[in-house]
């Protein structure tokens, strides 16, 4: 059986095009249900299922997992408001390559600091410009594939056409997007880890330098 590597191409561009961005305007602005958020969620991002119709985007056991993790703010009387939708979205993008740990460190921080808040950075700001320059760099993604794409098709050529040279090709294509999402993930953690670093020092050294104070007053009263 050969590969239609023309028809192979063709499908992964036309999925990359329907990508769907969940818009901050089209997120409900009552306050939702466990089931009614599963349901949403489920219908908007259905397309970027790899099993559509029988993978579920996101389940209620998940999201009271993300919650009891502090990756997302409990909700008010069992319901979840606009800025919930938005950090479980974020949540749906990083768990396919993070850990619970990492998406933590840095959901944590930002659900502390701007959930609720109201002033010049919000949830909602920061997810717009986040997902508005995600949508932005589709076609940057499309021609970074064909690009890889047309690589692998350089592969081999010292074989003769057939099925052992189409699959060797494909082999090739899929070690070089897997090597680009590792060297990827590998800088991400790193990020994580040196922002995590610092900020644990930061801690350090302020409660080191409180306690000195405390120390200080103690002994000049």
């Amino acid at each position: 059986m050969t590969i239609d590597m023309e028809d192979l191409i063709n499908s992964i561009m036309a999925s990359l095009g329907r990508i769907d961005f969940i818009k901050p305007e089209d997120i409900p602005n009552i306050d939702l249900y466990m089931d009614q958020v599963t349901s949403y969620i489920d219908t908007r991002l259905k397309k970027t299922a790899r099993h559509q119709g029988t993978d579920r985007i996101l389940t209620k056991t998940m999201i009271n997992n993300y919650a009891k993790n502090n990756l997302l703010p409990p909700p008010d009387k069992k319901k979840y408001n606009k800025e919930h939708i938005m950090l479980l979205v974020f949540i749906y993008y990083f768990k396919n390559i993070l850990s619970i740990s990492d998406i933590q460190q840095m959901l944590g921080p930002m659900a502390e600091k701007y959930y609720g808040k109201d002033g010049n950075v919000t949830i909602e700001k920061i997810y717009n410009e986040v997902i508005g320059a995600q949508r932005e760099r589709v076609e940057d993604f499309k021609e970074d594939i064909l690009a890889t794409f047309r690589e692998s098709q350089d592969s081999f050529q010292d074989l003769p056409e057939g099925e052992e040279k189409e699959f060797l090709q494909l082999f090739t294509f899929i070690c070089d997007l897997s090597f680009d999402v590792y060297v990827k993930k590998l800088m991400i953690e790193k990020i994580i880890d040196g922002y995590t670093e610092k900020h644990e020092i930061q801690k350090r050294k302020a409660s080191g330098f409180k306690s000195s104070g405390d120390k200080r007053d103690k002994r000049e009263k």
